[in-house]
């Protein structure tokens, strides 16, 4: 990316107020016309635009701007940036070298058996492919298919793992909820349970003993006690 002049015309109502310049050195500087540069000095243009310093940005130098008011022919040279930014990435298809371009299948076999949750524009971008191929040897239509091999695309050099673990995880965030898995006997609802004899231990086939704060029936245990009595009169009669 070429260094450009940032904000050229406020840069322009700068130089003209505060530099000895010349109209066209300003204007090759900031890559305007002479006569626009000449309606900054009249005030006839850029009236509201206020001025900016070029040497308090970085982009011109005091050196500079001397060695120009001592030569008129001299042509301003922008200071090189101390902080270059970046050049934003293009979106679309990764670019792969022509060298690992014979590689793609093979990844991409590697990618549809080991990821089937990735969709086919995430292995694009993975690998620099088509759709057309993915579907091709996903559906073992592909050229080579009998010669295709899995092999990791991060082996191969295609992409990096930091890239293959983002895409795998953007798939399982999308990827629908897992139904949920059958299991084997389960409660009854209350509406059948409701009339149901509850016995101990929760059986309902074999009756629950007898409490122990049943009745007891007083008549029968005084009965019993009786007959014990008898019988140990008899046995003391018989010693």
């Amino acid at each position: 990316m070429a260094n450009q002049l940032l904000m050229p015309k406020a840069t322009a109502v700068w130089l003209v107020d505060n530099t000895g310049l010349t109209f066209d050195q300003i204007a090759k500087f900031c890559a305007l016309h002479p006569l626009e540069v000449k309606a900054i000095a009249d005030e006839e243009a850029a009236q509201g635009i206020k001025g900016m310093d070029p040497v308090t940005t970085g982009q011109l130098t005091r050196e500079e701007i001397a060695k120009g008011e001592a030569d008129p022919a001299h042509v301003l040279k922008l200071s090189e940036p101390k902080v270059r930014v970046p050049q934003a990435k293009r979106k679309g298809p990764r670019y792969t070298p022509v060298s690992k371009r014979q590689d793609r299948p093979n990844a991409i076999l590697w990618l549809v058996r080991h990821h089937p949750e990735l969709k086919d524009a995430q292995i694009s971008r993975l690998v620099g492919t088509t759709k057309n191929t993915i579907e091709q040897v996903r559906n073992r239509t592909h050229w080579n298919s009998a010669n295709l091999q899995p092999i990791d695309p991060v082996a191969l050099g295609l992409c990096s793992q930091i890239d293959l673990d983002m895409e795998v995880q953007k798939a399982a965030k999308n990827a629908p909820a897992a139904a949920p898995a059958e299991t084997g006997d389960t409660l009854l609802p209350a509406s059948q349970t409701e009339d149901m004899p509850v016995f101990e231990g929760g059986d309902t086939h074999k009756p629950a003993p007898k409490a122990d704060d049943e009745e007891i029936d007083a008549d029968a245990v005084f009965a019993r006690l009786s007959a014990l009595k008898k019988d140990d009169d008899a046995e003391d009669k018989g010693q």
